[in-house]
Formats: C-alpha cells, structure tokens, sequence
C-alpha cells in the first residue's frame, strides 16, 4: 500500500489518467452515460493543453518533439468523437515520460549502496581532549584530527603522527603506496594506510583538494549539451506524414470526416511508449549484470560510441602490487626468500607487506615462527628466526645489515623489497602492478562492436603509461595528466561519442565531461561514481563490453519497435484514406498496433551478455607503475 501511495505521489497524472479511465468505464454501463464523452474528451483537452504549453516552448527553441504529435493526435480524436482513443494516448504519453522516469529512479536506488560510504564526519579533538565526530563542513584550519585506518584523508591536513603509508592511486594514478612522515601533506580524498595517524587540517573541507575535483565535476556535467530524445527525431516526419495522407485522402474524397478517420489511426503511441519501454528494459537487463546505466539517454549516445578512454591505476590494471619475480642470494631457493619476508612481514602494517604473506599463502608456503619484530616505520622490519636476524625492507635499510648489497635494476613500474640474513643479503622480491587479465579480451571485443579507437590518459608517468599502452596496443598514451589536463584531452578527441573508463577521484571531472562516463564502482572512488553516467558494481573490466553490448541492442530494439509502429500506422492510413475503416475500427486496430510494439520492445529485458564475463586464463604480468617502500 505505501508502495502505491508512493507512485501515486511521483506520477499525479498517470494516476488521475487511469482513475478518469475507470470512472468513465463505471459510468459508461449507467444512465449517466451520456456524461463520459464529455468527461473523457475534456480532460483529455486538458491534457494537451498542458502539452501544448510545453510544445510551444520547445517550437521557440526550434525544437519539434513528440508533444506536438501527442497534441494533434488527442485533438483529432476529440474532434471525431473517439474519446476512448483519446484518453489511451494521454496514457500512453503521461506512462511514457513516468517509465523513463522510473527507470531512472530505479538506477539511483542500485548505486545506495555504493554511494553509502561517502565521508560525512571527520574525527576532530575538542578543547577537552576528547575525540569527537564532526560534519566534514565543520573541520577549521588548525584542528587536530584522526584518520582512522583505511579511512580516507577528510581534508587537505599535515600528518603529526611519525608516519604512513597512504593510497593515493584515485588522486594521482599512482598505484604503489606512498611513504609519509610527519610534517608531510596528506591530500584529501587519498585513503590512509592500516593504522591510525593524527594530522593537522591544512585547507577547510571546500578548499581542498577533494573538494576543487568535485568544482571540476560540476563544470565538466554542466558543459554537456541536452540530449535529443530517440523518439523526438521521428516525430516531425511522422506528424507531416499523416497529416499530409489526412489531408489528401479529404481532398480527394471531399469528406472532412475523411481527415479525422486517418488521423484517429496516426496516433503516436509507438514513439510515446516503445523507446522508455525498451530502454527501462535493457537498464534492467544490465543492472542485473552489476552495470548500472542511470538514465536512458546514456544508452542512446553509448550505442553510437567509437572511441573509449581508460585511465590506467585501478581501471586497466588491478590498482594493487603483486610478486611477479623473487631473485634469491647466497645459495637459498625462491621458496626460502619469500617465506623469511613473509614471516617478517606479519609484523609490518606496510602495505606492500600484505602482498608479500598473501603471495607465500598463496603458495602454500608454511611460514616459521618469528620472534623480537620490530618496524622501522617507511623503512623496514627486522625480526628474529631461530638463531638468524631477519632485515627485510629499502635498500638502505638492509644494507646496513647487509654491506655489500647492490641495488638491482627495476623496470618502470616495480618495486623492490630486500632482505638480508645477519650479514648476507638473501634476495629481492620484484613487485608489480599487473594488467588485468581481462584487458586484453575486453579491447578485443570492444573493436568488434565498432570501437574505433582506445586510448590511455593517466596521472602516472610517461615510461609506466606507454608499457601499459604498448602491451595492450592501445591507440594514444596521455600521461602525468592532472585533472583538468584529462577534461581537456577528453574534450578534443575525435571520433566521439567518447566513453571515459576510470576509478578515481582524479577521474570524477573528465567522466562527467565525456559523452559517457563508466566508472568502476565496485574499488573505485565514490566522487567518480557520482558523477559517471554508468556505475560498475563488480571488480570486472569487462562489463564495459556488456554495457556496449546491452546499450547497442537495446537501440536497436527500440527503433525496430517505432519503425514496426510507424510502418503498420502508415498501413492503416493508406487503408481509412479508402473509407472503408470507421473511426472505432481505426481506434481499435491501432490499440493493436500499441500492444505489438510494446511487446517487441519488452524484448530488451531478455538482452544476454554478449561474452560473458571474461575469465581468461592469462598470466601476463606487466610493468606498471613506479613505487618502492
């Protein structure tokens, strides 16, 4: 009941149009029924007065949409005395708009869950020393604060506490964490490491950095031109087509009953209904897939699209280290080097120390039993095994343990971690930020859907992007891109549509600037969630290819579903410009009409994957982004 109450609220017309429908059905089998051409014309002509209004607007604009042909039908209806035809067009009109709408609002309601994280409070200490949960708004330059652990910086602040290890991936494209001490900036929206620090607010919450990427949003969503409705672009040709059919099947017979008997057959439903149907279906179709598409228009422009960009940290790559090379020392094995960083490792709350034991883990590697840990915060750890001392860390770290050790060669986009036993140096673990496995299949793909281009346009380095780029052969690299620099790029590629594909915060303005921005929601930054056109709820690349796969298939049902419409509409005109279909003959074929076009366009919800989700068995490991302990 609160359901209904609830649709009631949001669509007052479609629900007064069913309720005049019923009354004018109830009364219709009384002696008052001679009341219900008057009352079902004369809301009708209320209704498209109310149109009318809107049409005029949009004919100063020189813009010619479906309210004009709403508007000629339901006066032609009226005019000829088929009321009932006249109150299923304002129906179809008035569920139309409500159908889009609801798809819409359906949309909004898959991201609440996504979007629920967004920081509201930051943890400020009072006059008391106390700790206490203020709005982020509140925050003052000055103010002592706590950043929880994995929690992201509230505002741009100075870090008080020794020090951390913070993500800044979703700010600047920079996927190995990032090593600050104290006195050092903290930039709001990057996310702190696994233990808490105390800071100093630097910039209140609406002038740091967080905030002027969120300015860079609103700009890019306001720069995006208005969408012309699929449906608008048919309705001038097919309004000048009946009337012209209506005006010579008068001429030539004379009859000006003639006129409103093809017009009665003219009526618009296919455009009002067939495109919102179809596309709420295909939204839906998606959404079960983890892609959430949050208004139709998007599907229009993404069907058409032919260049795609990607950012890199997080998007095209997994956005976190993996071990991809252990070079042992001194005579040991692989598995001998991994498993004494691992054991040292337990005690660090370096990020990297987490890929290192989840790397031996996954080997099933047993680690021995560590004792005397101690970190050496940005540094290292050292710990006891038995009788050895264990110096696992930075170059410089183990080598004072270590004094012969020589730094190796890292490719762009690794990071070293070494470790030492007493004096000896035991080895090196190379780690990287690997490329997704489905990468590679999720371009191939998006060619064959008439992709023309794919580029990369990052924040990381020249050397990191262009080894990402040259193994998946993308198109261009743009790399060590600020925000506005991403905008700006996206704003002069060509062909367009352009879809953006990114994770971060620092990718929030260029997916609100592209002509369709997918972010993937599932890690990603709720600020580039919020203002993409298309949300990824699973941590898989390759929904991109099943979002252009849905929104493709979608259009094509949809305008399959207006030509079926148009075609049989154009059928039944030629065949009332005889005078051999009354005007309730009319009416009634054309509610078939109606029913058929908006059973092809339910076919959308049936829209299968086009490949599925890719799983491919690929172990390809590339040089990603620069970072060391």
């Amino acid at each position: 009941m609160t359901t209904l109450v609830a649709a009631v609220r949001r669509y007052p017309l479609v629900a007064l149009t069913v309720v005049v429908g019923v009354v004018g059905l109830a009364l219709n089998w009384t002696p008052a029924s001679a009341v219900v051409p008057w009352l079902l014309s004369g809301y009708s002509l209320v209704v498209a007065a109310r149109e009318a209004v809107s049409m005029i607007r949009r004919l100063f604009r020189k813009e010619f949409g479906l309210d004009v042909l709403a508007v000629t039908a339901i006066i032609a209806t009226v005019l000829v005395g088929e009321y009932w035809a006249s109150i299923v067009i304002v129906l179809m009109l008035t569920g139309g708009e409500a159908l889009e709408d609801f798809a819409a609002g359906r949309a909004q309601r898959e991201l609440k869950a996504l979007l629920s994280r967004v920081p509201q409070i930051a943890h400020v200490f009072d006059d008391s020393g106390e700790l206490v949960d203020v709005p982020v708004t509140a925050v003052t330059v000055g103010e002592r604060l706590v950043v929880r652990p994995s929690e992201i910086v509230p505002v741009d602040a100075v870090l008080v506490s020794a020090s951390t290890a913070v993500d800044e991936s979703s700010l600047t494209g920079e996927s190995m964490p990032v090593d600050k001490v104290a006195g050092d900036l903290l930039l709001s929206g990057s996310v702190n490491g696994p233990e808490a620090v105390t800071v100093t607010a630097a910039a209140r919450a609406s002038e740091s950095q967080y905030q002027r990427i969120v300015q860079l949003v609103s700009e890019a969503a306001a720069s995006k031109p208005a969408l012309v409705r699929l449906a608008d672009r048919y309705a001038a040709p097919f309004t000048f087509v009946s009337v012209a059919l209506a005006g010579i099947a008068w001429w030539l017979s004379g009859d000006p009953t003639r006129f409103a008997e093809v017009l009665v057959v003219a009526t618009p439903c296919p455009l009002l209904i067939a495109a919102p149907v179809a596309f709420m279906a295909g939204m839906s179709s998606a959404s079960a897939h983890g892609v959430v598409i949050k208004n139709a228009g998007t599907l229009e422009v993404l069907a058409r699209a032919k260049t795609v960009v990607f950012d890199k940290t997080g998007t095209l790559t997994r956005g976190t280290p993996e071990v991809v090379a252990i070079r042992p020392e001194s005579g040991r094995s692989e598995e001998a080097v991994l498993t004494l960083v691992a054991a040292a490792e337990q005690y660090s709350s370096h990020v990297l120390a987490a890929s290192l034991v989840a790397e031996a883990r996954r080997r099933g590697y047993s680690l021995p039993a560590v004792t005397d840990a101690r970190e050496v915060a940005t540094h290292g750890v050292q710990a006891r095994i038995g009788t050895e001392v264990i110096t696992v860390g930075k170059p410089a770290f183990v080598a004072e343990q270590a004094p012969g050790l020589a730094q190796v060669d890292l490719g762009s986009g690794e990071a070293a971690v070494y470790v030492a036993v007493d004096d000896q140096l035991a080895g090196v673990i190379i780690l990287r930020d690997a490329v997704r496995d489905e990468a590679q299949r999720m371009l191939h793909d998006l060619q064959a859907l008439g992709i023309q281009k794919t580029l990369m346009v990052t924040g990381d380095i020249e050397q990191t992007a262009q080894k990402v780029a040259d193994e998946l052969q993308l198109s261009e690299v743009h790399a060590e891109c600020l925000p506005e620099d991403k905008v700006r790029i996206v704003h002069t590629i060509t062909p367009g549509p352009v879809v953006m594909v990114g994770d971060g915060v620092n990718d929030a303005p260029v997916l609100a600037a592209a002509d369709v921005g997918i972010a993937m929601g599932a890690k990603g930054s709720t600020a580039a969630s919020e203002s993409a056109d298309i949300v990824i709820l699973v941590d898989d690349l390759y929904r991109v290819v099943d979002a252009v796969s849905v929104s493709k298939r979608t259009v094509y049902i949809a305008l399959q579903s207006i030509w079926i419409g148009i075609a049989i509409s154009i059928a039944l005109m030629l065949v009332a410009m005889t005078g051999v279909m009354p005007a309730i003959v009319g009416a009634a074929l054309q509610e078939v009409v109606d029913l058929v076009t908006i059973l092809n366009a339910l076919r959308a919800l049936n829209l299968g994957r086009n490949a599925g989700s890719a799983r491919v068995a690929s172990d390809s490991s590339s040089p990603l982004s620069a970072g060391a302990r």
